[in-house]
């Protein structure tokens, strides 16, 4: 199969002298699952493209329907999906010889699928490269490792440490907590060797078997489609230890919740920093972007916080904002800039949870700083201390954020009219789903008290 002799070189280096079994056609729907088809490698070999429904982009976390058709009725038709080769990469925790390839999700007419998360991200950027600019990011992902939890009924436990003791918290950055799991640490890693992903380091978060994995800095659609990657492999590496990775944003009682932090900064044509002058000073740039996401981001949460559950990470004085200031090297506040040379001056987003998908978090956040460059408004004065104190400035559940959502014009415009409309009926049908469960704290405090 010649074709292979394309493939990236981690993937070559992985393969060996083996013979490639399997190729696994996926696209991210609206969740953030990996959807497609695998097909045996001398068929992928044969085709250039592959078909899947449009009713994937329709589909809640629950596996029910938002009724997003549109005019023509719920007809199902097929989506052409084209593989970015550049993307392709290997499974290895599958029991063959396996390859993965990300597939963009065109009409029949060549068009892209306005609902695909991916390609909302890559609108944005375009919009970035339309006015001489180029985007950067760098996320950071915060996540669990606990028990298997196979009853849902139950709540979820930490996982068992090498010691024999489940894993504890307010143990931040400890090198111990993270020799707990150690073998779980060292298959990620080798997961990631293996699909030639760069890890910038792993430390331990004060949640009980909580974890934060940095990524190196560079193009927001080749850093969504690591954490696209990332998050299935995590999965698959505590799989191989008896043990659960969830990226919930609250998925224990007390602890804190997960984020997925987003880092950027904006490059002129000649890859400067827009962010910093000649002389290294911040620019009005720099203010901008930070007015566009104090301004905007509180439209995106329903996007940033896609759940019921990622309200619950919301809270006071536990490791997660509730308020839109900014300051230098200050993590009470929502928008932080950290400390760096003037070559790297970036601003963080800190309001997105790990639940959320990847393409449509980073190209929110990114379509609220062209917004701010686009206004050139000043943002609020920096603000000094403790910023939990501070006012709150976000919505503080789901239906409240869609509602500001479905209002903010220029925002859906920017990620695209016909997404931004699907979203919002897939996002309010998981709702309703939600409504529909009883929970335990409802059983306890109300069956016999109301």
């Amino acid at each position: 199969m010649t074709w292979t002799a394309n493939l990236p070189t981690p993937f070559h280096d992985y393969l060996g002298e083996n013979r490639l079994d399997e190729v696994e056609c996926i696209i991210g729907d609206l969740s953030g699952i990996a959807r497609g088809k695998a097909v045996p490698a001398k068929k992928f070999a044969k085709q250039s493209q592959f078909f899947l429904p449009n009713s994937i982009f329709f589909q809640t976390i629950a596996g029910g329907w938002g009724e997003a058709a549109g005019p023509e009725g719920w007809i199902e038709p097929d989506m052409t999906l084209v593989p970015d080769m550049s993307t392709a990469t290997a499974a290895p925790w599958t029991g063959d010889w396996t390859l993965q390839v990300i597939h963009d999700a065109v009409t029949r007419e060549g068009e892209p699928v306005p609902m695909a998360p991916r390609n909302v991200l890559k609108r944005v950027v375009a919009a970035y490269h339309a006015r001489g600019l180029n985007p950067v990011v760098a996320p950071e992902m915060e996540f669990y490792l606990v028990g298997r939890n196979t009853n849902p009924a139950n709540p979820i436990e930490p996982m068992m440490g090498r010691s024999g003791r489940p894993a504890a918290a307010r143990q931040a950055y400890s090198m111990s907590a993270v020799d707990e799991y150690g073998p779980v640490i060292d298959d990620i890693y080798d997961f990631a060797e293996a699909q030639g992903f760069e890890i910038d380091g792993i430390t331990q978060e004060g949640g009980a078997g909580q974890l934060e994995i940095n990524l190196r800095h560079g193009d927001p659609v080749k850093l969504a489609d690591e954490v696209f990657y990332f998050k299935r492999l995590i999965r698959e590496a505590a799989l191989k230890h008896d043990c659960f990775a969830t990226f919930m944003a609250k998925p224990i009682e007390g602890e804190p919740g997960s984020a997925m932090h987003i880092h950027h900064s904006v490059l002129d044509q000649d890859g400067n920093n827009i962010f910093s002058a000649a002389d290294g000073s911040e620019t009005d740039a720099f203010y901008h972007f930070i007015a566009g996401l104090q301004n905007h981001v509180p439209s995106t949460i329903a996007v940033l916080a896609p759940y019921v559950n990622s309200y619950r990470r919301y809270v006071k004085d536990l490791a997660a904002p509730i308020n839109l200031e900014w300051a230098r090297d200050n993590r009470t506040t929502g928008i932080r800039v950290p400390i760096s040379d003037a070559a790297a001056r970036r601003v963080e987003n800190r309001l997105a949870g790990m639940d959320c998908n990847p393409y449509l978090a980073i190209a929110a956040s990114l379509a609220c700083g062209l917004m701010g460059l686009e206004e050139a408004r000043a943002p609020r004065p920096e603000y000094r201390g403790d910023a939990y104190d501070a006012d709150e400035d976000i919505p503080r559940g789901l239906f409240a954020a869609l509602e500001l959502f479905d209002s903010a014009e220029r925002l859906k415009d920017i990620l695209h009219p016909e997404f931004a409309r699907v979203y919002s009926i897939v996002k309010r049908t998981e709702y309703e789903e939600f409504l529909q469960q009883i929970s335990p704290w409802e059983r306890e405090h109300l069956l016999l008290n109301v």
